[in-house]
């Protein structure tokens, strides 16, 4: 049986992700860059991981010597990050390093697997920001980073039909691991809540199912989508 590729896969979002997929019954591959942690979430799901560093290993290498033998579904980059600086205080440095985390290693994933996905008529997602649609205040840089993530889903997605289906989810702010600076303050979070017209903070399992959805069959008509999982906030406010 052929596997579904998580990377990121102990941030909120991609173990959500690899949770839901497992009630499915699918075989997933679980990949980040903490072992204890993957150890935990792969015992259990009963299934495998791989510890992979995207800012520090052979990406490329790393991923064509590890899958060669295992056929792959699908991929999910749940890598992520949130930069948020004014403009004015920013370097070419902090533009840099977002691409690094964001862009740069899901471009080689990709490339790495794209014979294997294609054999299988695989699914590939990624993941941007509501940002991009709507502008925020100190998200220069990574709306332009995911910005460009949009681009290459739209981009890849034309090039690789019909064999490998690629489309994007754009989340709004979710409450994750990753969020918990922004929204530990009570006052903050009831009022980024308040500036959805869903009226609520979003959740990991919002963003995770439509990542299933997409990674999965159920999906078989959709391709070089940009979807909102974002509570009404890019198109109703």
């Amino acid at each position: 049986m052929s596997k579904y590729l998580i990377f990121g896969a102990t941030g909120s979002i991609g173990t959500k992700l690899a949770e839901e997929l497992y009630k499915s019954n699918k075989e997933i591959q679980l990949i980040g860059r903490d072992n204890d942690e993957l150890q935990k979430l792969s015992s259990k799901l009963n299934c495998d991981y791989t510890v992979l560093d995207v800012l520090n290993d052979n990406i490329s290498g790393f991923v064509k010597d590890k899958f060669k033998d295992i056929e792959v579904s699908g991929i999910a980059y749940c890598v992520g990050s949130i930069d948020l600086k004014p403009l004015k205080i920013s370097k070419k440095e902090d533009f840099q390093k977002c691409l690094d985390l964001n862009f740069f290693p899901v471009v080689e994933i990709i490339k790495s697997l794209q014979e294997n996905l294609k054999k299988n008529n695989g699914s590939i997602v990624l993941f941007s920001t509501v940002a991009v649609r709507k502008g925020f205040t100190n998200h220069a840089i990574i709306s332009s980073t995911k910005g460009a993530i949009e681009g290459l889903t739209v981009s890849l997605a034309a090039e690789f039909a019909p064999n490998i289906r690629v489309n994007c989810i754009a989340p709004t702010l979710t409450n994750s691991k990753m969020s918990q600076n922004i929204l530990k303050s009570k006052i903050m979070a009831e009022s980024i809540a308040k500036s959805h017209p869903m009226k609520r903070i979003g959740k990991p399992e919002d963003v995770a199912l439509m990542a299933k959805f997409l990674l999965t069959d159920e999906s078989s008509f959709i391709t070089g989508q940009i979807i909102g999982v974002d509570g009404g906030k890019s198109k109703l406010t």
